[in-house]
């Protein structure tokens, strides 16, 4: 890392100037993958690996119905199938009595094959939050976080294995990608955690208030990046929300996150599922964010905050911006004050921000913005009439938070012994 005065953008009016240092990126303890131009490589396509086999979440209701029939099976059973595992959370024949028992064995497995293998999980927060290590059907290896708050509980799905955004300060980022996730595989996360809660596995129940309680909240903040994977994503989204043949979320409770991929959000916009969108951003100026954000390189901050503006004038949503609050990198007062005139620019009532204090990963020398800059920072906002709140950061102690979801030789020697 190297030390300057703070770089002001050129043409900016007001801006106080200051003695605070300034760190560059740079990686620690790891090598950033670069392309033959010496730039931080982006990977926005898949590795091809063997397919997942096809489950019933990968299929809307009528391709169901259909797949049934190409196993000899009658079509009315679809629907049995969706409420054993959208509404029981269950992949197992066992309980399945309604079937016939001759046939109930192939029909499951022709419909509910297993995804994904339990490897670990981890608590904290006195159980409260819980960390689940996933081994897939190829041996990919993806994480999610299951997190209880007094009346909701929210879980923080993966959507790829490993990351081809290569962030710096992102340790999923530092694996590279692996793979796109299947739909069905970004929904079993929802159905295994929803069986885990219904055997009270999580907790004080009596924080939700509710015997029948379930995931309310899904934060698309795992690993990967969401839009990357857009179409297999979406088919999860659509079979979240999906209240006849799906799980019957509100759509209003998925928060769908991304670093900036322009021409994606705008696709988002089109959807008409009124989702929560949330915006990565972590610099307002391209200088730093070139750098922090490689992606950037491709879209510009305001590119981004234009098509997030868009999200917002199509679908009457506010959009969230995440901002990764790190010592002495981009947690100056003038970032406050450029990203608080960056966003006034484009109206008013659109948008919230959620600054984050950074999360370590193994390795990295990065750290958290101090407590009393955090708070200059958040004032700073506030008082542009920026509304912004800090957000609260869970399952640190178990490498379970924002950036810190990554698949370590420790992970990999685990998945080998189950």
């Amino acid at each position: 890392m190297t030390e300057s005065t703070p770089a002001r953008p050129e043409g900016m009016s007001a801006v106080r100037t200051t003695t605070a240092k300034q760190v560059r990126p740079a990686t620690e303890g790891w090598t950033q993958a670069k392309d033959a131009e010496g730039r931080p490589l982006l990977q926005f396509a898949s590795p091809k690996r063997g397919k997942p086999p096809v489950h019933l979440a990968d299929l809307d209701h009528d391709a169901r119905v259909e797949k049934l029939k190409e196993l000899g099976m009658p079509g009315f059973r679809a629907a049995q199938l969706e409420k054993h595992y959208f509404q029981h959370y269950t992949s197992d024949p066992v309980h399945m009595t309604d079937l016939p028992a001759a046939s109930r064995e192939e029909l499951v497995g022709g419909l509910l094959p297993n995804l994904m293998t339990e490897v670990r999980r981890l608590e904290t927060d006195g159980g409260d939050t819980i960390k689940f290590l996933w081994r897939l059907h190829d041996g990919a290896l993806v994480e999610s976080v299951l997190m209880r708050y007094t009346g909701r509980i929210t879980l923080c799905v993966s959507s790829q294995a490993g990351c081809g955004m290569n962030c710096p300060f992102c340790a999923t980022g530092q694996a590279g990608l692996t793979r796109n996730m299947s739909a069905a595989e970004i929904v079993d996360q929802v159905v295994r955690a929803n069986r885990l809660i219904a055997d009270g596995g999580l907790g004080d129940p009596r924080k939700v208030g509710h015997k029948d309680e379930r995931v309310t909240n899904i934060v698309f903040m795992g690993m990967g990046e969401p839009l990357a994977n857009y179409a297999r994503v979406m088919q999860a989204v659509r079979t979240m929300v999906d209240k006849k043949h799906g799980l019957g979320m509100s759509a209003r409770g998925i928060t769908v996150s991304t670093v900036g991929l322009v021409p994606a959000i705008r696709k988002l916009s089109a959807e008409e599922i009124p989702v929560t969108f949330a915006l990565s951003l972590h610099a307002p100026d391209d200088h730093l964010r070139d750098e922090l954000i490689p992606v950037n390189s491709r879209w510009k901050v305001d590119e981004a905050l234009d098509a997030a503006r868009e999200y917002f004038d199509k679908t009457g949503r506010r959009v969230s911006i995440e901002y990764a609050l790190i010592k002495d990198m981009n947690d100056h007062a003038w970032r406050a004050d450029l990203l608080a005139e960056k966003l006034n620019a484009r109206g008013r009532g659109w948008v919230h921000v959620n600054p984050i204090p950074l999360n370590p990963t193994p390795g990295s020398i990065w750290t958290s913005s101090d407590v009393d800059v955090q708070n200059e920072f958040v004032r700073r906002l506030n008082d542009a009439g920026i509304p912004t709140t800090l957000r609260d950061t869970r399952g640190k102690e178990i490498d379970g938070a924002c950036g810190q979801l990554v698949a370590t030789e420790e992970d990999q020697a685990a998945a080998a012994s189950v």
